[in-house]
């Protein structure tokens, strides 16, 4: 079995794998590796499986010694980390390849693995990521928005009388009260932006039958509208690093 650690900013997505799939996932908050909570929820949710190794990626620098730390004292195991340097499944064309974000590299390996070249990931995280991998199977740049929640909480915080909302699917296209005028702009306004963009990258990679993946936590409910995303897989980075960790073992 294969640990594995998606880092982000609010949460750090664990997986436990076998050599052909994600068998299971929970997400963990991301500070509770400063509190001192996460090895122990981490060891629970491995319970009794054999680790044959495990690997991360991570957004967060300060996270990734503790949880290389943690991997060896409770498993008496190594932590391959997906960098540029251990990558294996796409090239990359990218001028500044450390700059990348490394799950944007795993949900690259996982999109074309499953989906081939060229394709399109959009996460639905914290931020909302674009990730195009090129005809030449080559991770190739891609596009960072602001992601749903941050922009509807950014507008509670930032303003006198617009509540903090929960985001959901909503109907018409004219808000009856304040929330639901947010819920508006927010789903409706995202779905917006991710067609035109997703327009955009079709155009650009000459592909007028691109497949895009969905992934993160609003991607279900942002594909229900959006017919432009042709598959949504929730676990893809999680598959990325998996991916990464037996290519890696396969070397040794």
């Amino acid at each position: 079995m294969i640990l594995l650690f998606d880092i982000g900013n609010t949460h750090t997505h664990l997986g436990l794998a076998s050599a052909t799939r994600v068998l299971k996932q929970l997400n963990i908050p991301t500070a509770d590796w400063f509190s001192g909570r996460a090895a122990a929820q981490v060891r629970r949710f491995v319970g009794r499986a054999k680790l044959d190794g495990a690997a991360l990626c991570s957004v967060v620098p300060k996270v990734t010694p503790r949880v290389q730390r943690a991997t060896r004292t409770l498993f008496q195991r190594s932590c391959l980390e997906l960098t540029p340097r251990t990558i294996v499944g796409v090239g990359i064309d990218y001028p500044k390849p450390r700059t990348i974000g490394p799950d944007r590299l795993a949900n690259a390996v996982a999109a074309r693995h499953f989906f081939g070249a060229p394709s399109v990931v959009v996460d639905f995280g914290t931020a909302v990521t674009f990730d195009v991998v090129n005809r030449a199977g080559d991770y190739a740049g891609g596009i960072i928005a602001p992601g749903l929640s941050v922009m509807t909480d950014y507008l509670h915080e930032k303003t006198a009388l617009l509540p903090r909302i929960t985001i959901r699917e909503v109907r018409r296209a004219v808000g009856k009260t304040t929330a639901e005028a947010m819920l508006i702009g927010a789903v409706h306004g995202y779905r917006g932006l991710v067609r035109e963009l997703i327009r955009e990258l079709k155009r650009e990679l000459k592909s007028a039958r691109l497949p895009v993946i969905g992934t993160g936590g609003y991607a279900k409910l942002m594909a229900a509208g959006l017919p432009e995303i042709t598959a949504v897989m929730p676990n893809l980075t999680l598959e990325g690093l998996r991916l990464v960790w037996l290519a890696n073992d396969a070397r040794l």
